[in-house]
């Protein structure tokens, strides 16, 4: 089991600015994830807030017992404080975290979002089968990935294994992520790596094609893994999201 008491895995807010960017982390991930992304935005003057999602950072006991509508409450309930403080309000997220951003922002208030890796559908096999799955085999253990030594360990913070029960709260949310896409109006910025061997490669232009905002934009990295908020090439994404999140603002 991994540290969640370490300072980069907590919840985290930079809150001098008038452009507050809400930040979610990913399906067991945690604020390690987002923290250097938080980091640069709040170098270029914008307002940050980091969240820890419902059953993450302590074990995967409690996130078996967290469902979508948790994560999908916590994430609200931060956007309301976030809209209610900042002039300017925008949403994104990694992941799970990046459907969740999709879904903000079809839902409420947001100026602009950015989904990072986030899946229309995954290259996971048998996704579906998961429920009956988990009667027989209720904990999955993530298999050793070498394409995770590029990343900063200090960083990579996150569950080691998980409850097969909650695949399908996964599913959920990017199910429902993928319906709310004709409600979204404001500028989005999709971001994914080519190496990225978790997200269905046309999720993006799933999305791109999807939303009803007439502001798109996409970054493609190279040689990113699924977790690229903590890769060599974090500095690309702070920059392209900066760009991106300022060019919003006059929108």
């Amino acid at each position: 089991m991994q540290d969640f008491s370490l300072p980069q895995a907590q919840p985290f807010a930079f809150p001098e600015g008038e452009h507050g960017v809400l930040l979610i982390h990913g399906f067991t991930g945690s604020p390690s994830h987002m923290r250097l992304i938080g980091e640069g935005l709040r170098e270029n003057g914008f307002a940050v807030r980091g969240i820890l999602l419902p059953g993450h950072g302590e074990n995967p006991e409690a996130m078996g017992k967290a469902s979508w509508q948790d994560w999908v409450g916590a994430c609200r309930k931060a956007a309301a404080e976030m809209r209610g403080k900042y002039r300017t309000f925008s949403v994104a997220g990694l992941s799970m975290g990046g459907c969740l951003s999709l879904m903000l922002a079809a839902q409420m208030d947001a100026d602009a979002c950015v989904a990072i890796a986030a899946p229309m559908a995954t290259t996971a096999k048998f996704r579906s089968l998961a429920p009956l799955a988990a009667l027989v085999h209720p904990t999955v253990h993530k298999r050793a990935d070498g394409s995770r030594d590029t990343l900063n360990a200090d960083y990579d913070i996150g569950y080691d294994s998980y409850p097969l029960s909650s695949v399908s709260q996964l599913s959920t949310i990017m199910r429902r992520a993928k319906r709310d896409l004709p409600l979204i109006h404001c500028p989005v910025l999709i971001i994914q790596s080519h190496s990225d061997k978790t997200v269905s490669a046309d999720s993006p232009d799933i999305i791109l094609n999807g939303v009803s905002s007439t502001v798109k934009a996409q970054l493609w990295l190279e040689n990113a893994p699924h977790v690229c908020t903590i890769s060599p090439e974090y500095p690309r994404i702070v920059s392209a999201m900066t760009e991106f999140l300022r060019k919003a603002e006059a929108e």
